[in-house]
């Protein structure tokens, strides 16, 4: 009788034990998840501020770029002037015919670059309205440049969409109406929206690759520009370029992150821009 009381009290230890060991196990496999889940987060956190600081110091290079070639302009310019002065002494050109030739020519400069002036202040004017109106969480996931006289406002696609998806969240609406009104704001202008993935590999039953991907999305946040935001549709253009648009490498976590993006393009209507151009003033005889 006392070996069957041992045993049962041994055989209640054990199951009490093991009991135990799994509620410990459990409990170790929920933290376990819920640190990788953590980790993965703040990683995908680093690569986009990390992007983001990329980000910025390219458009400083731009902004020194254009300085050094605006210096580099004058400087022909200044050449051309001594060159005309040279051959007008050599050739007895007389004063008056070559002031005349300056001016004809200081004209057409002075009105190529009024032209080029009104244009890159008009996009100037647009890229801060929309700077100021966002928030500085916002700020994080969107980066606007203007370059060569074209607007890119780049919104990352966790910020956009649902994971692997072409939907758009609900946190971006908030984003994309402030957007919208810049864009109702300057009617004048032209807007394409033009997706990009990173080249890891994607199929679905209605997304056969990253070139669908790509093309969904941007056809998606079109059609939230219209139909949600009033956006005219003809002044509104869809497009993806699937992987094949990469700003950085695939080889690393802040590259793929700089990749997937959609990228709503903003451009002066290139009629009216050329027929600007083409306007040169006739020089005062």
């Amino acid at each position: 009788m006392k070996r069957n009381m041992l045993f049962v009290a041994l055989a209640a230890g054990l199951l009490l034990s093991s009991c135990a060991s799994k509620k410990d196990l459990v409990s170790c496999q929920t933290e376990n998840k819920s640190l990788t889940a953590s980790l993965q987060t703040a990683r995908e956190d680093l690569a986009a501020k990390n992007a983001r600081v990329q980000s910025l110091e390219e458009q400083l290079a731009a902004q020194k770029y254009a300085l050094a070639e605006q210096k580099k302009i004058v400087a022909s310019l200044q050449k051309s002037l001594d060159k005309s002065l040279t051959n007008a002494s050599q050739n007895n050109i007389s004063i008056e015919k070559l002031v005349d030739q300056i001016n004809e020519s200081n004209l057409y400069i002075r009105h190529l670059v009024e032209v080029k002036s009104k244009s890159d202040s008009l996009n100037l004017v647009l890229q801060n309205n929309l700077t100021r109106s966002l928030s500085k969480e916002e700020l994080k996931e969107v980066d606007v440049q203007v370059l060569k006289g074209v607007v890119y406002i780049s919104l990352a696609d966790n910020m956009l969409y649902k994971s692997g998806s072409y939907e758009i969240n609900d946190r971006a609406a908030e984003t994309l109406s402030k957007i919208a009104k810049i864009i109702m704001d300057y009617k004048d202008y032209d807007v394409l929206i033009e997706g990009n993935t990173d080249n890891v590999p994607i199929s679905k039953t209605n997304i056969r690759n990253n070139w669908d991907l790509s093309c969904l999305r941007a056809s998606s946040v079109v059609q939230c520009l219209q139909t949600k935001y009033g956006v005219d549709p003809k002044r509104l253009t869809a497009g993806g370029r699937g992987e094949y648009n990469p700003l950085e490498s695939n080889d690393s976590e802040v590259g793929k992150q700089r990749n997937r993006r959609t990228q709503i393009i903003i451009t002066p209507k290139l009629d009216e821009f050329m027929e600007l151009i083409g306007k040169a003033p006739a020089a005062d005889k």
